[in-house]
């Protein structure tokens, strides 16, 4: 059976994905699948870089404000709704532009990743839970370090719900988590695959990143941590962990001031690029585009012609 073209636009934050996806997307009557792992989320716009209504010029997008902050969602769900969207772009004649930097988000539908499919053991979860309350998520991020350091290299300290999830494969099964990603990626990818990586030095990137910090402050970021906050929605959710999104918080809670969470953002997302562009980089199947040397304008044009020329000869 032929396989079905997928588009993916990648790169690490702020560099610019979201525009050029959308003006790709408009020239080849295109559909966008947002892949960030924290747009799934209602009521979390500004902090998030959630493109409005104006600015997505009338293209769909998808896996956007598909969940409340409270609830659970792994990436085995978002494969599962994201690979629906994208049979169903499919099936009405428009092509699928994969969008984002949540880099397991990107691999889990670009190379068809299989997650273990045994049961959810919830007695297992508290009890990992109750430990990280005892003893510091450190702790627990330091047992999933022996067992599978190659999940703990992609995983974020912080974020308990994927350590624990990483725990709870390897207690289940004896396999570590990391063998299931490489397992599957081996077999290449299910679509016929197209995928660009965006970039700039890294200090033009960081100038944006300290601009875009500062513009989603002046935008009301503020206001929508309150609202959430006032909504009843913990600080300690998943969703709460988002980058900015805690050191907000500090600030409304008077540990901070204002100009102290504002640099701590940009560090951390400074911090966050990084670990993207490294997760990126890995990937030989990405064609790299240069905004600083070629020009939004060109990298458009040149995605374009990839396209078109991929359904020539399909």
């Amino acid at each position: 059976m032929d396989k079905k073209i997928l588009v993916a636009i990648v790169g690490p934050t702020a560099v610019g994905k979201t525009e050029i996806s959308i003006e790709v997307a408009l020239k080849l009557d295109g559909e966008i699948i947002s892949a960030d792992s924290m747009q799934i989320y209602k009521y979390m716009d500004i902090g998030t870089a959630k493109p409005t209504l104006e600015e997505r010029k009338g293209i769909p997008h998808h896996m956007i404000d598909i969940v409340y902050p409270d609830e659970e969602f792994s990436v085995a769900d978002f494969k599962e709704m994201a690979e629906k969207c994208i049979a169903d772009i499919h099936r009405r004649g428009k092509i699928p532009i994969l969008t984002g930097g949540t880099g397991l988000y990107i691999n889990a539908v670009c190379y068809g990743y299989t997650f273990s499919s045994f049961d959810k053991d919830e007695n297992l979860r508290n009890q990992l839970r109750l430990e990280a309350e005892k003893y510091g998520n450190e702790f627990l991020y330091g047992k999933l370090k022996q067992i599978d350091p190659k999940a703990a290299e992609k995983i974020h300290p912080n974020n308990l719900r994927r350590v624990i999830r990483a725990l709870e494969v390897y207690i289940k099964t004896g396999v570590p988590f990391s063998h299931f990603e490489e397992l599957t990626k081996m077999h290449g990818s299910p679509y016929d695959l197209l995928i660009f990586g965006l970039t700039m030095p890294r200090e033009e990137l960081y100038k944006r990143i300290d601009k875009r910090v500062q513009k989603m402050i002046e935008s009301g970021w503020i206001d929508e941590v309150k609202r959430l906050l006032e909504m009843g929605y913990a600080k300690d959710l998943n969703s709460m962990q988002a980058l900015g999104y805690r050191q907000i918080i500090d600030y409304l809670e008077g540990r901070i001031t204002l100009e102290e969470a504002v640099r701590l953002i940009a560090r951390d997302t400074r911090r966050y690029a990084k670990r993207q562009y490294t997760w990126f980089r890995k990937d030989k199947n990405i064609i790299w585009l240069d905004l600083l040397k070629e020009g939004r304008e060109k990298i458009i044009e040149n995605i374009i012609k990839s396209v078109e020329g991929k359904l020539k000869n399909s």
